[in-house]
Order: structure tokens, then C-alpha cells, then sequence
């Protein structure tokens, strides 16, 4: 039986997603745990492949099983042997056909940016923090200006294999900055990623937020697939993949305790903490 796993898991810890020599990671952390399970160490084909520090609200990866252990039993069965930092939410069957990265409509990530002088105790693992004021017209423009199909090798880091394969070209569909209070999430959906794309854009639109970047200058950036001329790329903490869309909403995980809620906006839901707006806990993961 082909089955989709979902799972969630906050990346502070871990080496990334895909299985290393060089640090413990999510995989080797999951199969373990699998294994522990059903006897066998199933491989796993994922939907992506997360750099060192960077979250998942939302997963998706597929294994082959034909054991003993009914489905629905699994996710319990596997978090009682899983770390508290990664979780399984749900298992369903899929095709035969199924894979996680090749089956995938789209994938939303999120870039989250505190604005301040001092880091939240309460989320300074899931941001990035500046503390100058930011322009939010001028990052909203610099981000809006990357929707549509475009070359974009400009924001994709040194070492891709897609970049030397000539494969640069992918679809953004939406790009958008939201603030609530002190924090600034920045969302992107797309067809596809190139290596640290998302995190080289969020650095473009903060860049643009500092005074440091133009916003008339996007499309000349990308035309000129030149990434000296991008923003920095930012660090990992604040980077969520935080959707994964299969176009089947039978496919979709169950949401954690409703984190994941949008307003027609599409900004981030700011759940009822008691504490001042932006100061809410992070971790969508």
C-alpha cells in the first residue's frame, strides 16, 4: 500500500529534511521511528527538501507498507516514538502513482520577520529579527513584483542542481507581505523552488522594507540572473513550509489548533494569547 504521511516538526535541531552523513536529521529521525514500528525501515520519498533550521507546519511524504499495523493506528504508534518536535498528523492511502514531490499542485512557505529591538521569548526560534522601522508599501511591492512566471535564477543560491541543469523557470502565484503588530510574515506559493529561493526573495523584500532595495528594481533583477544583485539570504529560523496543496481536499492534513487560519487577506490568523499583537507564541511547526 502506498500511503501519504503528514507530518510537522520545528527544525531548530535538525540537519534539514533529507537524510545526512553530517548531522541527525528529520528522516533518519522518522524512520527510526518507523521502524520501531512496523519492523522494516520503509523508504520515504518527501515533498521537499528543507535546509538546517527550517520548519514544516505541513509535510507531506509517501512509503510503501503492507504490514500488520492497521493505518489509522500508525500516527499514534509513531509519535509515541518520536521526539516532541516532530509529529505525525495523519496517514492516508494514496495511488500507486503517488509521489510526494512529483503529485504536489503547489507549496505555500512562510518568512517570518520581527521589527523591533529586542527578540520575543516566545518566538525568537520561528523569526528573524531587525530593528529598524520597515516600509511595508515598499516590501509589499517588491514582493508583488515577483508573482507570474519568471527566469529565477537571480534568487537562487550557489550549488543548485536545477540551476546547472538550466532548469531556472517556476510560477509564483502569490506573493504577499502581512503584518500584525511587530511581526511580518511573508508568504509564497509556487509550482517550485530553486536552492534558498524563499529565503533570498525575503531577504529582497526586507531589503526593500531597510530603504536598500527598490522596488522598481525587481524585474530588472531577474532579468538579469544575477543573484549579487538580490537581497541576503536569511537565516533559516524564520522559514516555514506551511502548506502543501495535492488540489484533493480528502488529502489535506487536519490543521494544529487552528495555527494555520487565514483571513480573506491572507494574513495569519493572531490567535487570542492575551499578549499584545505580534508577541503571540510562534511555531506553526
Amino acid at each position: 500500500m502506498n500511503i501519504l504521511l503528514w507530518i510537522a516538526y520545528k527544525g531548530t535541531r535538525y540537519a534539514g529534511f533529507q537524510v545526512q552523513k553530517n548531522g541527525v536529521t528529520v528522516c533518519e529521525t522518522l524512520q527510526n521511528a518507523m521502524q520501531a514500528v512496523l519492523g522494516v525501515r520503509p523508504a520515504v520519498k518527501g515533498c521537499s527538501r528543507t535546509d538546517a533550521g527550517v520548519h514544516a507546519r505541513q509535510f507531506a511524504l509517501n512509503f510503501w507498507y503492507d504490514g500488520a499495523v492497521p493505518l489509522a493506528k500508525l500516527p499514534l504508534a509513531f509519535n509515541a516514538n518520536l521526539p516532541p518536535d516532530i509529529r505525525v498528523l495523519a496517514a492516508y492511502p494514496v495511488a500507486e502513482s503517488f509521489h510526494a514531490r512529483y503529485a504536489a499542485h503547489s507549496k505555500t512557505y512562510r518568512y517570518r520577520i520581527r521589527n523591533g529591538g529586542c527578540d520575543s521569548p516566545f518566538d525568537a526560534e520561528y523569526t528573524y529579527r531587525v530593528a529598524p522601522p520597515l516600509d511595508m508599501a515598499a516590501m509589499q511591492a517588491t514582493a508583488a513584483a515577483f508573482v507570474g512566471q519568471h527566469d529565477f535564477m537571480a534568487l537562487c543560491a550557489a550549488g543548485s542542481a536545477a540551476a546547472a541543469h538550466g532548469d531556472t523557470v517556476r510560477q509564483i502565484t502569490r506573493c504577499q507581505v502581512a503584518r500584525a503588530g511587530a511581526l511580518y510574515t511573508i508568504t509564497v506559493t509556487a509550482d517550485g523552488y530553486l536552492y534558498n529561493m524563499v529565503r533570498i526573495l525575503a531577504g529582497t523584500v526586507l531589503a526593500a522594507g531597510l530603504g536598500k532595495f527598490d522596488p522598481a528594481g525587481a524585474a530588472p533583477l531577474l532579468a538579469s540572473r544575477n543573484p549579487q544583485k538580490a537581497g541576503p539570504t536569511l537565516p533559516p529560523q524564520g522559514l516555514f513550509l506551511w502548506q502543501v496543496d495535492y488540489g484533493d481536499a480528502a488529502l489535506a492534513p487536519p490543521d494544529l489548533d487552528g495555527d494555520g487560519a487565514e483571513d480573506a487577506s491572507g494574513a495569519e490568523t493572531v490567535p487570542e494569547t492575551g499578549l499584545e499583537p505580534g508577541l503571540e507564541p510562534g511555531g506553526g511547526a
